[in-house]
């Protein structure tokens, strides 16, 4: 159960308006595959009916029995998820057909994540113009705000700095956790893979915004929880040779 007191209820309601935000921005510029075969485009009813189905469906999937991580930024990140996985469920309702409704909820729930990161950022990118400094530090801000390590049922994560590279281990984390105990609750929709598609495969361009040098490349991860392995092994790249981008997995 992720809803509980006033603080949760004021950031469910933000993160409503964020969302809905975003599809309407997303969704206006997409063209949309279904289930059918055909594909079209939406009008403005048409996206107006899915903000408010994506807010009856997370309604509906947010009381999923599971453990309520202890720190409040944790709770924040399983409400994301709530709405993440709601939005693609409505999607899939409305015919979109399944790979084509996880790219979409990627691309809207990038749309507000990428700006956090943007924002985290910014003060590291002002003092220094060292990328390592820049990763390691927005890294320590944002595992004491909101990807806090407390231990299991909140994220489990070990951290440390090392030949200019910055390494997060996380063992637990309580948003795969919440897609996982929804599976387990009945009805999978394939809300893992769209788990994936999105939160899984941010990291990649996220770790660029938070080098910020102009290059590509500054993130490494050979296992992920959400692929069943017990770790996902991430190594922040301080410092990188070119400007290639790297396979998302």
């Amino acid at each position: 159960m992720v809803e509980e007191g006033p603080p949760e209820r004021l950031v469910s309601a933000i993160l409503g308006w964020l969302m809905a935000r975003s599809a309407r921005k997303t969704l206006r510029l997409r063209e949309l595959v279904f289930d059918d075969g055909t594909s079209g485009r939406w009008l403005k009813p048409d996206i107006n009916r899915h903000v408010k189905a994506a807010s009856l469906k997370s309604r509906e999937i947010r009381h999923i029995e599971t453990a309520r991580p202890p720190a409040f930024g944790s709770r924040i990140m399983v409400e994301m998820t709530v709405r993440t996985i709601a939005a693609y469920r409505a999607l899939c309702d409305a015919g979109v057909e399944k790979n084509c409704a996880r790219q979409i909820v990627a691309d809207i729930v990038w749309d507000i994540y990428s700006k956090m990161l943007g924002l985290y950022s910014w003060p590291f990118r002002l003092t220094t113009r060292d990328p390592s400094k820049r990763i390691s530090r927005t890294i320590k801000a944002l595992l004491w705000f909101p990807f806090q390590a407390t231990g299991a049922p909140g994220y489990a994560v070990e951290h440390w700095d090392a030949d200019g590279n910055t390494y997060t281990h996380f063992t637990h984390c309580p948003p795969h956790s919440f897609v996982r105990a929804l599976i387990a609750s009945g009805g999978d929709e394939g809300d893992l893979d769209a788990f994936r598609e999105s939160w899984c495969r941010y990291d990649w361009p996220g770790a660029d915004i938070l080098a910020g040098d102009g290059r590509r490349g500054h993130y490494e991860r050979r296992q992920t929880l959400s692929h069943g392995d017990s770790v996902c092994n991430m190594c922040w790249r301080g410092c990188v040779e070119d400007n290639k981008g790297t396979t998302h997995g």
